[in-house]
């Protein structure tokens, strides 16, 4: 694995530097897909397994229940129950950032605290998405709740407009959430604006904490100033994505872009295989079987399972995991 950042330490400030609860995260974070058994139950006896895998590969930080995790196809009592089993198995080996948000804000109340309970050290909220976010506004009333419930714990915005339809300017977001939510951290920037990326990177002089959310533009992300970033692939791939940091920190450009066109192509073709299905697949391939998903999405066939495996193969996959 690569040296530099690749060691991905959070490392948490404190002082005068910011009057922000802040956790100076680095590096790769995972997020970590929810083990289900045969029969898409939860199979949290397996999130043990996850985590050793995680820390042998130089992790130290994990985000559980966000898009990767399925954390909207579970039940409030599965999520509070995945907590609870990473914050076991973690320990004080990996920080644990949980995704709390839910259409129902009340129920997100209900899991910030209680991710506050069992020492997360940050929680993470996707917008409501049934009933349209229609400016920032709004977006900041749905996560004060959040916030006021986990008062000691810092928060993220997760924001991804392609699954969430909140398309807001998180410039405008960031002033005004700034002002009200005292405990907000800063971003998960899962889109591909890169101007709004240094925007809000920049902001106030870097007041806030901007968690790259695109794995096929990691690259990109650490020239636009980013310091940590969170991914499916990382889960399976943080070795190619660790030499992607080393290189940049050294200035060798041309390696960094290499590595990072090899993880453009590896992951286009999970893309294409079905996305997340395949990611959650590929965790199968490298002896880490975290099962099925769940309805709505389908798992690969065999056949499909087989022919991924083998385009992945003859791009290099497996010298990197």
């Amino acid at each position: 694995m690569g040296g530099g950042t690749g060691s991905i330490a959070p490392v948490r400030r404190h002082g005068p530097e910011s009057s922000r609860v802040r956790n100076g995260f680095e590096g790769l974070i995972p997020a970590a897909f929810t083990p289900l058994n045969e029969r898409g139950d939860l199979d949290l006896a397996r999130v043990q397994g996850l985590a050793d895998h995680l820390v042998r590969r130089g992790v130290r930080a994990v985000f559980i229940a966000g898009s990767t995790g399925e954390g909207e196809s579970l039940t409030v009592g599965e999520r509070r129950a995945l907590t609870e089993a990473w914050s076991v198995a973690a320990a004080d080996r990996l920080p644990v950032i949980v995704q709390v948000g839910r259409n129902c804000i009340r129920e997100s109340e209900e899991l910030a605290a209680h991710a506050e309970q069992h020492g997360a050290a940050a929680i993470a909220a996707a917008a409501p998405s049934y009933f349209p976010i229609a400016d920032t506004g709004q977006l900041v009333d749905a996560l004060l709740p959040l916030a006021e419930a986990a008062p000691e714990t810092p928060l993220f915005y997760y924001h991804i407009p392609r699954l969430t339809r909140a398309e807001l300017d998180m410039v405008s977001f960031l002033h005004e959430a700034g002002d009200r939510l005292p405990t907000l951290a800063g971003l998960k920037y899962s889109d591909i604006d890169v101007c709004e990326l240094i925007r809000c990177i920049e902001l106030d002089d870097g007041r806030f904490e901007i968690l790259f959310g695109a794995d096929e533009m990691l690259l990109l992300g650490l020239q636009s100033g980013c310091r940590a970033a969170v991914g499916s692939t990382y889960n399976f791939m943080a070795p190619l994505f660790c030499r992607i940091i080393a290189a940049f920190e050294r200035g060798d450009l041309p390696e960094a872009a290499r590595c990072q066109t090899i993880a453009v192509r590896l992951v286009e073709v999970m893309l294409r295989h079905g996305g997340q299905p395949a990611l959650k697949a590929c965790m199968q391939l490298i002896d880490q079987d975290c099962g099925p998903v769940r309805p709505p999405q389908r798992d690969l066939t065999s056949e499909q399972r087989d022919t991924m495996r083998a385009e992945l193969d003859a791009l290099g996959l497996f010298e990197w995991t």
